[in-house]
Protein backbone atom coordinates (compact mmCIF):
# COMPACT_ATOMS: atom_id res chain seq x y z
CA UNK A 1 0.00 0.00 0.00
CA UNK A 2 1.35 3.70 -0.91
CA UNK A 3 -0.03 5.27 2.61
CA UNK A 4 0.58 2.94 5.63
CA UNK A 5 1.38 -0.64 5.88
CA UNK A 6 -0.92 -3.50 5.38
CA UNK A 7 -1.93 -4.97 8.62
CA UNK A 8 0.72 -8.21 7.84
CA UNK A 9 3.87 -5.69 7.65
CA UNK A 10 3.10 -3.80 10.60
CA UNK A 11 5.43 -3.64 13.15
CA UNK A 12 5.24 -5.84 16.18
CA UNK A 13 4.00 -4.57 19.39
CA UNK A 14 7.40 -5.46 21.06
CA UNK A 15 9.01 -3.38 18.09
CA UNK A 16 6.79 0.02 18.16
CA UNK A 17 6.93 -0.32 22.47
CA UNK A 18 10.88 -0.63 22.23
CA UNK A 19 11.12 2.41 19.72
CA UNK A 20 8.57 4.50 22.14
CA UNK A 21 8.82 3.47 25.00
CA UNK A 22 6.42 1.34 26.91
CA UNK A 23 6.55 3.52 29.59
CA UNK A 24 5.77 6.94 27.89
CA UNK A 25 3.40 5.13 25.88
CA UNK A 26 1.15 4.13 28.77
CA UNK A 27 1.54 7.72 30.30
CA UNK A 28 0.49 9.45 27.63
CA UNK A 29 -2.78 7.27 27.37
CA UNK A 30 -6.37 8.46 29.40
CA UNK A 31 -6.53 7.39 32.61
CA UNK A 32 -8.92 4.72 31.99
CA UNK A 33 -7.43 3.14 29.16
CA UNK A 34 -3.66 2.91 30.53
CA UNK A 35 -5.14 0.95 33.94
CA UNK A 36 -7.07 -1.38 31.59
CA UNK A 37 -4.03 -2.02 29.16
CA UNK A 38 -1.06 -2.19 31.85
CA UNK A 39 2.20 -1.06 31.18
CA UNK A 40 2.04 -2.50 27.65
CA UNK A 41 -1.29 -0.93 25.63
CA UNK A 42 -1.42 -3.06 21.90
CA UNK A 43 -0.25 -1.06 19.31
CA UNK A 44 -2.63 -1.12 16.33
CA UNK A 45 -0.67 0.41 13.62
CA UNK A 46 1.70 3.59 13.37
CA UNK A 47 1.21 6.02 10.87
CA UNK A 48 1.89 10.06 9.98
CA UNK A 49 -1.97 10.67 10.13
CA UNK A 50 -4.67 9.45 11.76
CA UNK A 51 -8.15 10.57 10.38
CA UNK A 52 -11.08 9.89 12.62
CA UNK A 53 -14.02 9.38 10.62
CA UNK A 54 -14.97 9.13 6.69
CA UNK A 55 -17.40 11.46 6.09
CA UNK A 56 -16.37 14.14 3.30
CA UNK A 57 -14.17 16.00 5.78
CA UNK A 58 -12.02 13.14 6.99
CA UNK A 59 -11.92 11.52 3.12
CA UNK A 60 -10.47 14.63 1.68
CA UNK A 61 -7.90 15.45 4.52
CA UNK A 62 -6.42 11.52 4.15
CA UNK A 63 -6.78 11.78 0.16
CA UNK A 64 -5.04 14.59 0.94
CA UNK A 65 -2.39 13.50 3.08
CA UNK A 66 -1.85 10.77 1.09
CA UNK A 67 -1.05 12.61 -1.98
CA UNK A 68 1.40 14.37 -0.14
CA UNK A 69 3.36 11.48 0.67
CA UNK A 70 1.82 11.01 4.33
CA UNK A 71 1.44 7.44 5.58
CA UNK A 72 -2.31 8.00 6.52
CA UNK A 73 -4.97 5.33 7.95
CA UNK A 74 -8.63 6.61 8.34
CA UNK A 75 -10.82 4.72 11.17
CA UNK A 76 -14.33 4.73 11.02
CA UNK A 77 -16.91 3.99 14.18
CA UNK A 78 -19.77 2.75 11.57
CA UNK A 79 -20.02 -0.60 9.40
CA UNK A 80 -20.16 1.54 6.50
CA UNK A 81 -18.11 4.80 5.34
CA UNK A 82 -19.56 7.90 4.27
CA UNK A 83 -21.33 8.68 7.51
CA UNK A 84 -23.42 12.02 7.39
CA UNK A 85 -22.05 12.93 3.39
CA UNK A 86 -23.40 9.97 1.87
CA UNK A 87 -27.16 10.27 3.04
CA UNK A 88 -27.30 14.22 1.80
CA UNK A 89 -27.86 15.67 -1.36
CA UNK A 90 -24.22 16.53 -1.45
CA UNK A 91 -24.79 20.42 -1.93
CA UNK A 92 -21.44 21.98 -1.96
CA UNK A 93 -21.21 25.87 -1.59
CA UNK A 94 -17.77 26.82 -2.71
CA UNK A 95 -17.28 30.42 -4.16
CA UNK A 96 -14.62 31.00 -7.38
CA UNK A 97 -14.05 27.87 -8.32
CA UNK A 98 -13.41 26.23 -11.34
CA UNK A 99 -17.00 24.37 -11.93
CA UNK A 100 -18.37 28.18 -11.32
CA UNK A 101 -15.82 29.84 -13.64
CA UNK A 102 -16.59 27.57 -16.93
CA UNK A 103 -20.16 27.72 -16.13
CA UNK A 104 -19.98 31.33 -16.45
CA UNK A 105 -21.31 32.26 -12.89
CA UNK A 106 -20.01 35.76 -12.42
CA UNK A 107 -17.98 35.32 -9.27
CA UNK A 108 -15.08 37.33 -7.88
CA UNK A 109 -12.86 37.08 -4.42
CA UNK A 110 -14.46 40.45 -3.67
CA UNK A 111 -17.64 39.66 -3.99
CA UNK A 112 -17.67 35.93 -2.02
CA UNK A 113 -15.26 37.55 0.54
CA UNK A 114 -18.33 40.39 1.08
CA UNK A 115 -21.29 37.87 0.84
CA UNK A 116 -19.62 35.49 3.34
CA UNK A 117 -18.80 38.31 6.33
CA UNK A 118 -22.22 39.83 5.82
CA UNK A 119 -23.89 36.26 6.35
CA UNK A 120 -21.68 35.11 9.19
CA UNK A 121 -20.84 38.42 11.29
CA UNK A 122 -18.77 38.02 14.29
CA UNK A 123 -19.50 33.77 14.20
CA UNK A 124 -16.36 33.24 12.39
CA UNK A 125 -12.82 34.57 12.69
CA UNK A 126 -11.76 36.87 9.69
CA UNK A 127 -8.49 34.55 9.00
CA UNK A 128 -11.81 31.62 8.87
CA UNK A 129 -13.43 32.78 6.54
CA UNK A 130 -10.38 33.72 4.37
CA UNK A 131 -9.03 30.33 4.98
CA UNK A 132 -12.48 29.00 3.05
CA UNK A 133 -12.43 31.32 0.84
CA UNK A 134 -9.19 30.88 -0.30
CA UNK A 135 -8.54 27.18 -0.10
CA UNK A 136 -11.86 25.90 -1.41
CA UNK A 137 -10.86 26.37 -5.09
CA UNK A 138 -8.11 24.42 -4.73
CA UNK A 139 -9.69 21.53 -2.83
CA UNK A 140 -11.85 21.09 -5.57
CA UNK A 141 -9.65 20.53 -8.16
CA UNK A 142 -7.07 18.91 -5.86
CA UNK A 143 -10.52 16.63 -5.42
CA UNK A 144 -11.10 16.03 -9.57
CA UNK A 145 -7.12 15.86 -10.07
CA UNK A 146 -7.36 12.38 -7.92
CA UNK A 147 -10.40 10.73 -7.45
CA UNK A 148 -13.08 10.01 -10.25
CA UNK A 149 -15.87 12.69 -9.29
CA UNK A 150 -16.73 15.47 -11.43
CA UNK A 151 -19.21 18.24 -10.16
CA UNK A 152 -22.15 20.29 -11.70
CA UNK A 153 -23.61 23.70 -11.32
CA UNK A 154 -26.63 23.90 -9.30
CA UNK A 155 -27.99 26.47 -11.94
CA UNK A 156 -30.55 28.74 -10.17
CA UNK A 157 -30.18 27.74 -6.40
CA UNK A 158 -29.81 30.90 -5.07
CA UNK A 159 -27.61 32.03 -2.08
CA UNK A 160 -30.08 31.87 0.88
CA UNK A 161 -29.64 35.91 1.28
CA UNK A 162 -29.20 36.90 -2.23
CA UNK A 163 -29.87 40.83 -1.40
CA UNK A 164 -26.88 41.19 1.12
CA UNK A 165 -24.06 42.66 -0.68
CA UNK A 166 -21.89 40.02 -2.45
CA UNK A 167 -24.91 37.25 -2.81
CA UNK A 168 -25.76 35.94 -5.77
CA UNK A 169 -29.51 35.45 -7.13
CA UNK A 170 -28.50 32.53 -9.55
CA UNK A 171 -26.12 30.53 -6.90
CA UNK A 172 -22.86 29.52 -5.74
CA UNK A 173 -23.80 25.54 -5.41
CA UNK A 174 -22.51 22.48 -6.69
CA UNK A 175 -22.87 19.12 -6.52
CA UNK A 176 -21.42 15.58 -7.70
CA UNK A 177 -21.71 14.39 -11.36
CA UNK A 178 -23.06 11.04 -11.94
CA UNK A 179 -19.89 8.39 -10.67
CA UNK A 180 -20.13 4.37 -11.44
CA UNK A 181 -20.58 2.07 -8.28
CA UNK A 182 -18.68 -0.58 -10.02
CA UNK A 183 -15.27 1.97 -9.51
CA UNK A 184 -15.53 0.47 -5.59
CA UNK A 185 -15.82 -3.09 -6.43
CA UNK A 186 -16.92 -5.12 -3.10
CA UNK A 187 -16.18 -1.20 -1.00
CA UNK A 188 -19.37 -0.18 -2.51
CA UNK A 189 -21.33 -2.83 -0.23
CA UNK A 190 -19.84 -0.34 2.30
CA UNK A 191 -21.13 2.85 1.31
CA UNK A 192 -23.71 4.41 4.04
CA UNK A 193 -26.65 4.46 2.27
CA UNK A 194 -28.73 7.15 1.62
CA UNK A 195 -31.13 9.42 3.30
CA UNK A 196 -33.76 9.15 0.23
CA UNK A 197 -32.90 6.46 -1.99
CA UNK A 198 -33.11 7.46 -5.86
CA UNK A 199 -36.24 5.75 -7.16
CA UNK A 200 -35.49 2.58 -8.83
CA UNK A 201 -34.43 2.76 -12.57
CA UNK A 202 -33.55 6.62 -12.27
CA UNK A 203 -30.88 8.65 -12.40
CA UNK A 204 -31.90 11.67 -10.55
CA UNK A 205 -29.19 14.83 -9.01
CA UNK A 206 -30.30 17.04 -6.33
CA UNK A 207 -31.37 20.09 -8.96
CA UNK A 208 -33.76 17.55 -10.21
CA UNK A 209 -35.84 17.35 -7.03
CA UNK A 210 -37.30 20.77 -7.17
CA UNK A 211 -38.95 19.55 -10.56
CA UNK A 212 -39.87 16.80 -9.95
CA UNK A 213 -42.15 17.75 -7.62
CA UNK A 214 -43.79 19.75 -10.18
CA UNK A 215 -44.06 16.69 -12.30
CA UNK A 216 -47.96 16.80 -12.19
CA UNK A 217 -48.00 20.26 -13.05
CA UNK A 218 -45.08 21.59 -15.17
CA UNK A 219 -44.11 20.53 -18.57
CA UNK A 220 -40.41 21.39 -17.59
CA UNK A 221 -41.33 19.01 -14.41
CA UNK A 222 -41.86 16.72 -17.19
CA UNK A 223 -39.45 17.00 -18.85
CA UNK A 224 -36.73 16.18 -16.07
CA UNK A 225 -38.76 13.49 -14.61
CA UNK A 226 -37.99 11.71 -18.45
CA UNK A 227 -34.77 12.50 -18.52
CA UNK A 228 -34.35 11.09 -15.10
CA UNK A 229 -35.75 8.07 -16.50
CA UNK A 230 -33.62 8.06 -20.28
CA UNK A 231 -30.45 8.77 -17.76
CA UNK A 232 -31.47 5.51 -15.68
CA UNK A 233 -32.18 2.95 -18.41
CA UNK A 234 -28.75 4.10 -20.39
CA UNK A 235 -26.51 3.16 -17.24
CA UNK A 236 -28.58 -0.03 -17.20
CA UNK A 237 -27.77 -0.65 -20.83
CA UNK A 238 -24.06 0.11 -20.05
CA UNK A 239 -24.00 -2.31 -16.93
CA UNK A 240 -23.19 0.46 -14.61
CA UNK A 241 -24.52 1.17 -11.13
CA UNK A 242 -25.17 4.98 -11.48
CA UNK A 243 -24.42 7.00 -8.06
CA UNK A 244 -25.14 10.93 -7.56
CA UNK A 245 -26.28 13.10 -4.79
CA UNK A 246 -24.28 12.21 -1.21
CA UNK A 247 -23.85 8.90 -3.05
CA UNK A 248 -21.69 10.05 -5.50
CA UNK A 249 -19.97 11.57 -3.35
CA UNK A 250 -18.40 9.25 -0.87
CA UNK A 251 -18.12 7.15 -3.39
CA UNK A 252 -15.79 9.20 -5.36
CA UNK A 253 -13.87 9.91 -2.40
CA UNK A 254 -13.64 6.19 -1.25
CA UNK A 255 -12.19 5.37 -4.95
CA UNK A 256 -9.94 8.11 -4.68
CA UNK A 257 -8.22 6.37 -1.28
CA UNK A 258 -8.64 2.72 -3.00
CA UNK A 259 -6.28 4.43 -5.58
CA UNK A 260 -4.25 6.03 -3.07
CA UNK A 261 -3.31 2.88 -1.28
CA UNK A 262 -4.94 4.44 2.24
CA UNK A 263 -7.21 1.85 4.59
CA UNK A 264 -9.93 2.87 6.17
CA UNK A 265 -10.91 0.87 8.94
CA UNK A 266 -14.73 0.35 9.08
CA UNK A 267 -16.23 -0.91 13.40
CA UNK A 268 -13.06 1.28 14.70
CA UNK A 269 -14.74 3.42 16.68
CA UNK A 270 -12.71 6.26 18.43
CA UNK A 271 -11.70 5.75 22.86
CA UNK A 272 -10.22 8.78 23.04
CA UNK A 273 -6.49 10.78 22.13
CA UNK A 274 -3.62 9.79 23.34
CA UNK A 275 -1.27 12.65 24.21
CA UNK A 276 2.45 13.09 24.96
CA UNK A 277 4.64 15.81 26.54
CA UNK A 278 1.00 18.41 25.51
CA UNK A 279 1.47 16.88 21.98
CA UNK A 280 -1.21 14.49 20.73
CA UNK A 281 0.50 11.87 19.33
CA UNK A 282 -2.04 9.08 18.50
CA UNK A 283 -5.84 7.92 19.17
CA UNK A 284 -7.03 4.96 21.21
CA UNK A 285 -9.68 2.63 18.99
CA UNK A 286 -11.63 -0.33 19.38
CA UNK A 287 -11.07 -2.44 16.37
CA UNK A 288 -11.89 -6.42 15.90
CA UNK A 289 -12.58 -6.24 19.52
CA UNK A 290 -9.32 -5.10 20.32
CA UNK A 291 -8.59 -1.33 22.52
CA UNK A 292 -5.38 -0.30 21.62
CA UNK A 293 -3.45 2.87 20.07
CA UNK A 294 -2.73 3.91 16.76
CA UNK A 295 0.20 6.10 16.85
CA UNK A 296 0.02 9.50 14.70
CA UNK A 297 3.82 10.49 13.55
CA UNK A 298 2.51 13.70 12.35
CA UNK A 299 -1.39 14.54 13.69
CA UNK A 300 -4.57 13.36 14.09
CA UNK A 301 -7.15 14.90 12.49
CA UNK A 302 -10.84 15.15 13.79
CA UNK A 303 -13.72 14.14 11.25
CA UNK A 304 -15.99 12.12 13.01
CA UNK A 305 -19.30 14.38 12.83
CA UNK A 306 -21.29 16.31 15.43
CA UNK A 307 -23.24 15.03 18.25
CA UNK A 308 -27.31 14.73 16.71
CA UNK A 309 -27.14 11.61 18.12
CA UNK A 310 -25.81 12.34 21.41
CA UNK A 311 -29.49 12.79 24.00
CA UNK A 312 -26.91 13.84 26.87
CA UNK A 313 -24.78 16.48 25.35
CA UNK A 314 -28.03 17.89 23.63
CA UNK A 315 -29.78 18.28 27.01
CA UNK A 316 -26.67 19.65 27.90
CA UNK A 317 -26.19 22.38 25.23
CA UNK A 318 -29.09 23.01 22.96
CA UNK A 319 -32.85 24.45 23.81
CA UNK A 320 -35.86 21.91 24.76
CA UNK A 321 -37.93 20.60 22.92
CA UNK A 322 -34.58 18.40 21.82
CA UNK A 323 -33.57 14.83 21.32
CA UNK A 324 -32.31 12.45 18.67
CA UNK A 325 -35.51 11.34 17.06
CA UNK A 326 -35.71 14.60 15.01
CA UNK A 327 -32.06 14.68 12.99
CA UNK A 328 -31.30 13.11 9.61
CA UNK A 329 -27.51 12.72 10.58
CA UNK A 330 -26.29 9.48 10.49
CA UNK A 331 -26.82 7.58 13.51
CA UNK A 332 -22.57 7.33 14.78
CA UNK A 333 -22.89 10.99 15.15
CA UNK A 334 -22.67 10.84 19.05
CA UNK A 335 -19.89 13.60 19.71
CA UNK A 336 -16.90 11.11 20.29
CA UNK A 337 -14.48 13.34 18.57
CA UNK A 338 -15.42 16.67 20.32
CA UNK A 339 -15.66 15.16 23.77
CA UNK A 340 -12.24 13.85 23.22
CA UNK A 341 -10.80 17.00 22.16
CA UNK A 342 -12.63 18.53 24.91
CA UNK A 343 -10.83 15.83 27.20
CA UNK A 344 -7.46 17.16 25.68
CA UNK A 345 -7.80 20.56 25.87
CA UNK A 346 -9.84 22.28 23.20
CA UNK A 347 -12.22 24.73 23.15
CA UNK A 348 -15.44 24.40 22.37
CA UNK A 349 -18.19 26.85 20.69
CA UNK A 350 -21.56 26.76 18.84
CA UNK A 351 -22.52 24.12 20.97
CA UNK A 352 -26.04 25.18 21.06
CA UNK A 353 -26.55 25.55 17.17
CA UNK A 354 -27.35 23.02 14.26
CA UNK A 355 -28.25 23.20 11.00
CA UNK A 356 -31.44 23.26 11.57
CA UNK A 357 -34.41 22.88 9.18
CA UNK A 358 -38.38 22.22 9.51
CA UNK A 359 -39.29 18.70 9.82
CA UNK A 360 -42.35 16.10 9.62
CA UNK A 361 -41.50 13.32 12.77
CA UNK A 362 -42.92 10.51 10.41
CA UNK A 363 -43.03 7.08 12.50
CA UNK A 364 -40.31 5.50 10.03
CA UNK A 365 -37.80 8.35 10.30
CA UNK A 366 -38.24 12.56 9.94
CA UNK A 367 -38.53 13.92 7.21
CA UNK A 368 -36.60 17.01 6.47
CA UNK A 369 -38.55 19.88 4.54
CA UNK A 370 -37.91 21.31 1.53
CA UNK A 371 -39.91 21.52 -1.09
CA UNK A 372 -43.14 21.31 0.56
CA UNK A 373 -43.52 24.67 3.03
CA UNK A 374 -42.43 26.81 0.48
CA UNK A 375 -44.80 25.29 -2.30
CA UNK A 376 -48.10 27.78 -3.16
CA UNK A 377 -51.09 26.55 -1.23
CA UNK A 378 -49.68 26.08 2.69
CA UNK A 379 -48.70 28.06 5.57
CA UNK A 380 -47.32 27.55 8.63
CA UNK A 381 -49.05 27.73 12.23
CA UNK A 382 -48.33 28.12 15.74
CA UNK A 383 -50.28 26.98 18.81
CA UNK A 384 -52.58 30.18 18.98
CA UNK A 385 -53.60 29.28 15.19
CA UNK A 386 -51.88 32.32 13.76
CA UNK A 387 -48.77 32.95 10.86
CA UNK A 388 -45.45 33.66 12.92
CA UNK A 389 -42.51 33.00 9.91
CA UNK A 390 -41.87 33.55 6.05
CA UNK A 391 -42.40 29.57 5.28
CA UNK A 392 -40.28 30.04 2.20
CA UNK A 393 -37.27 31.28 4.13
CA UNK A 394 -33.65 29.01 4.44
CA UNK A 395 -34.92 26.11 6.12
CA UNK A 396 -32.54 26.89 9.41
CA UNK A 397 -33.68 30.17 9.96
CA UNK A 398 -37.54 28.70 10.01
CA UNK A 399 -36.12 26.91 13.17
CA UNK A 400 -33.96 29.81 14.60
CA UNK A 401 -37.53 31.72 14.72
CA UNK A 402 -39.52 28.66 16.08
CA UNK A 403 -37.20 28.37 19.09
CA UNK A 404 -36.73 32.07 19.60
CA UNK A 405 -40.53 32.25 19.38
CA UNK A 406 -40.87 29.56 22.33
CA UNK A 407 -38.67 30.75 25.00
CA UNK A 408 -40.75 31.77 27.58
CA UNK A 409 -43.82 29.91 26.22
CA UNK A 410 -42.69 26.50 25.65
CA UNK A 411 -45.39 24.75 22.86
CA UNK A 412 -46.31 28.12 21.81
CA UNK A 413 -44.23 27.37 18.47
CA UNK A 414 -43.02 23.62 18.89
CA UNK A 415 -44.52 21.95 16.93
CA UNK A 416 -46.06 24.14 14.49
CA UNK A 417 -48.15 22.47 11.69
CA UNK A 418 -48.16 22.88 7.76
CA UNK A 419 -51.48 23.61 6.91
CA UNK A 420 -52.23 22.86 3.26
CA UNK A 421 -55.82 21.57 0.92
CA UNK A 422 -56.44 18.80 -1.49
CA UNK A 423 -55.41 21.50 -4.50
CA UNK A 424 -52.34 21.80 -3.14
CA UNK A 425 -52.23 17.22 -2.60
CA UNK A 426 -53.54 17.05 -6.29
CA UNK A 427 -50.44 18.97 -7.71
CA UNK A 428 -47.15 18.28 -5.53
CA UNK A 429 -45.10 15.35 -4.76
CA UNK A 430 -44.69 15.07 -1.18
CA UNK A 431 -41.91 13.28 0.26
CA UNK A 432 -42.45 9.93 -1.87
CA UNK A 433 -45.89 10.51 -2.38
CA UNK A 434 -47.50 11.12 -5.96
CA UNK A 435 -49.99 14.00 -5.89
CA UNK A 436 -53.65 12.39 -5.69
CA UNK A 437 -52.06 9.47 -3.71
CA UNK A 438 -53.15 8.65 -0.59
CA UNK A 439 -50.83 9.47 2.51
CA UNK A 440 -49.35 6.77 4.19
CA UNK A 441 -51.91 5.48 7.21
CA UNK A 442 -48.55 5.10 9.66
CA UNK A 443 -48.45 8.74 9.41
CA UNK A 444 -51.70 9.53 10.49
CA UNK A 445 -51.83 7.28 13.44
CA UNK A 446 -48.22 8.42 14.85
CA UNK A 447 -50.17 12.13 14.67
CA UNK A 448 -47.73 12.92 12.24
CA UNK A 449 -50.45 14.26 9.86
CA UNK A 450 -53.97 15.28 10.55
CA UNK A 451 -56.83 15.50 8.18
CA UNK A 452 -60.16 17.05 8.26
CA UNK A 453 -63.25 18.52 5.97
CA UNK A 454 -63.19 22.28 7.57
CA UNK A 455 -61.12 24.24 8.71
CA UNK A 456 -62.85 24.26 12.20
CA UNK A 457 -62.61 20.31 11.98
CA UNK A 458 -58.90 20.85 11.63
CA UNK A 459 -58.21 22.95 14.09
CA UNK A 460 -59.93 20.61 17.11
CA UNK A 461 -57.29 18.06 15.58
CA UNK A 462 -54.09 19.99 16.08
CA UNK A 463 -55.14 21.77 19.07
CA UNK A 464 -55.59 25.25 17.91
CA UNK A 465 -58.20 28.19 18.53
CA UNK A 466 -61.06 27.53 15.24
CA UNK A 467 -61.98 31.10 15.60
CA UNK A 468 -58.09 32.05 15.09
CA UNK A 469 -56.95 29.38 12.32
CA UNK A 470 -60.40 30.95 10.36
CA UNK A 471 -58.99 34.22 10.68
CA UNK A 472 -55.37 33.42 9.57
CA UNK A 473 -56.75 31.52 6.70
CA UNK A 474 -58.56 33.91 5.63
CA UNK A 475 -55.77 36.96 5.69
CA UNK A 476 -53.51 34.41 3.56
CA UNK A 477 -55.89 33.28 1.45
CA UNK A 478 -56.78 36.97 0.62
CA UNK A 479 -52.91 38.00 0.83
CA UNK A 480 -51.89 34.89 -1.75
CA UNK A 481 -54.93 36.42 -4.36
CA UNK A 482 -53.45 39.45 -4.49
CA UNK A 483 -49.62 37.79 -4.68
CA UNK A 484 -48.10 39.77 -1.88
CA UNK A 485 -47.67 38.69 1.72
CA UNK A 486 -47.12 42.48 3.62
CA UNK A 487 -47.03 40.13 6.95
CA UNK A 488 -43.56 38.36 6.42
CA UNK A 489 -42.96 38.71 2.93
CA UNK A 490 -42.78 35.48 1.30
CA UNK A 491 -41.68 35.98 -1.86
CA UNK A 492 -39.33 39.07 -1.53
CA UNK A 493 -36.05 36.93 -2.04
CA UNK A 494 -35.33 35.10 -4.61
CA UNK A 495 -34.27 32.16 -2.63
CA UNK A 496 -37.92 32.24 -1.87
CA UNK A 497 -38.76 30.99 -5.00
CA UNK A 498 -36.42 28.54 -5.56
CA UNK A 499 -38.84 25.31 -4.45
CA UNK A 500 -42.12 27.17 -5.76
CA UNK A 501 -44.44 26.49 -8.99
CA UNK A 502 -43.66 29.05 -11.78
CA UNK A 503 -46.94 27.93 -13.11
CA UNK A 504 -48.73 30.14 -10.35
CA UNK A 505 -49.37 33.56 -10.61
CA UNK A 506 -48.95 36.28 -9.35
CA UNK A 507 -46.79 34.82 -6.86
CA UNK A 508 -45.05 31.15 -7.27
CA UNK A 509 -44.66 31.22 -3.65
CA UNK A 510 -48.58 31.82 -2.82
CA UNK A 511 -51.98 30.19 -3.57
CA UNK A 512 -54.98 30.38 -1.01
CA UNK A 513 -56.24 26.97 1.12
CA UNK A 514 -59.32 26.71 0.22
CA UNK A 515 -60.47 23.31 -1.18
CA UNK A 516 -61.48 20.30 1.57
CA UNK A 517 -60.31 17.94 2.75
CA UNK A 518 -57.48 19.98 4.51
CA UNK A 519 -54.48 18.79 5.94
CA UNK A 520 -51.87 19.65 9.06
CA UNK A 521 -48.29 18.12 8.88
CA UNK A 522 -46.85 17.71 12.28
CA UNK A 523 -43.49 20.76 12.19
CA UNK A 524 -41.08 19.52 14.77
CA UNK A 525 -37.17 21.12 14.95
CA UNK A 526 -35.36 18.83 12.83
CA UNK A 527 -31.33 18.95 11.64
CA UNK A 528 -29.18 17.87 9.30
CA UNK A 529 -26.31 17.28 12.04
CA UNK A 530 -25.27 19.98 14.87
CA UNK A 531 -22.76 22.74 14.06
CA UNK A 532 -20.70 23.05 17.19
CA UNK A 533 -17.51 21.55 18.00
CA UNK A 534 -13.83 22.47 18.77
CA UNK A 535 -12.78 25.50 18.47
CA UNK A 536 -9.86 25.44 15.17
CA UNK A 537 -7.62 28.43 13.44
CA UNK A 538 -7.09 28.93 10.07
CA UNK A 539 -5.04 25.93 9.57
CA UNK A 540 -7.60 23.81 11.13
CA UNK A 541 -5.59 22.92 14.33
CA UNK A 542 -7.54 22.73 17.47
CA UNK A 543 -7.64 25.66 20.11
CA UNK A 544 -7.85 25.91 23.93
CA UNK A 545 -9.83 28.39 25.72
CA UNK A 546 -6.90 30.91 25.53
CA UNK A 547 -6.01 30.42 22.22
CA UNK A 548 -2.80 28.31 22.57
CA UNK A 549 -2.78 25.86 19.62
CA UNK A 550 -2.92 21.77 20.96
CA UNK A 551 -0.50 20.61 18.73
CA UNK A 552 -0.71 17.40 16.43
CA UNK A 553 -4.69 17.75 16.64
CA UNK A 554 -6.73 19.24 13.88
CA UNK A 555 -10.61 19.03 13.15
CA UNK A 556 -12.71 19.50 10.48
CA UNK A 557 -16.16 19.41 9.41
CA UNK A 558 -18.97 18.80 12.15
CA UNK A 559 -16.44 17.87 14.67
CA UNK A 560 -15.65 21.33 14.86
CA UNK A 561 -17.21 24.82 15.22
CA UNK A 562 -18.28 25.58 11.80
CA UNK A 563 -17.01 28.55 9.74
CA UNK A 564 -20.36 29.83 9.18
CA UNK A 565 -21.12 30.75 12.13
CA UNK A 566 -24.97 30.88 13.22
CA UNK A 567 -25.97 31.37 10.02
CA UNK A 568 -25.85 28.91 6.59
CA UNK A 569 -24.54 30.75 3.44
CA UNK A 570 -25.94 28.39 0.89
CA UNK A 571 -26.81 25.06 -0.42
CA UNK A 572 -23.79 23.17 0.97
CA UNK A 573 -22.31 24.75 3.27
CA UNK A 574 -21.61 22.43 5.57
CA UNK A 575 -20.00 20.16 3.08
CA UNK A 576 -17.62 22.84 1.40
CA UNK A 577 -16.27 24.12 4.58
CA UNK A 578 -16.14 20.46 5.56
CA UNK A 579 -13.43 19.35 2.51
CA UNK A 580 -11.85 22.57 2.27
CA UNK A 581 -10.67 22.73 6.84
CA UNK A 582 -9.94 18.69 6.15
CA UNK A 583 -7.84 19.64 3.11
CA UNK A 584 -5.99 22.50 5.12
CA UNK A 585 -5.20 20.25 8.18
CA UNK A 586 -3.69 17.93 5.52
CA UNK A 587 -1.91 20.47 4.11
CA UNK A 588 -0.50 21.78 7.38
CA UNK A 589 0.46 18.28 8.40
CA UNK A 590 2.00 17.78 5.18
CA UNK A 591 3.48 21.41 4.82
CA UNK A 592 5.06 20.86 8.82
CA UNK A 593 6.48 17.38 8.07
CA UNK A 594 8.33 19.24 4.76
CA UNK A 595 9.68 21.83 6.82
CA UNK A 596 10.76 19.13 9.89
CA UNK A 597 12.54 16.92 6.90
CA UNK A 598 14.26 19.89 5.43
Amino acid sequence: MAAGRPPSAQPSRRTVLAGTGAGALAAGLPAAVARAAGAAPAVLGAYDVVVVGSGAAGMTAALTAAKRGLSVVVVEKAPTFGGSAARSGAGIWLPNNSVLRAAGVPDTPEKAAAYLAAVVGDGASAERQAAFLANGPRMLDFVMANSPLRFRFMAGYSDYYPDLPGGLANGRSIEPDQVDGRVLGAELDRLNPAYMPVPAGMVVFSQDYKWLTLAAVSAKGAAVSAACLARGTAAALRGEKPLTMGQALAAGLRAGLLWAGVPVWLNSPLVDLVQEGGRVTGVVVAKDGVQGVVRARRGVVLGSGGFEHDAAMRARYQQQPIGTRWTVGAKENTGDGIRAGERAGAALALMEDAWWGPAVPLPEEPYFCLAERTLPGGLMVNAAGARFVNEAAPYSDVVHVMYEKDRGAQGSHIPAWLVVDQNYRNKYLFKDVLPTFALPDAWYASGAVKKAWTWDALAGQIGVPAAALRATLNRFNAQAWAGSDPDFRRGDSAYDHYYTDPGVSPNSCLAPVWAPPFYAFRIVPGDLGTKGGIVTDARARALRPDGSVIAGLYAAGNASAAVMGRSYAGAGSTLGPAMTFGHVAANDIADAAAAGAA
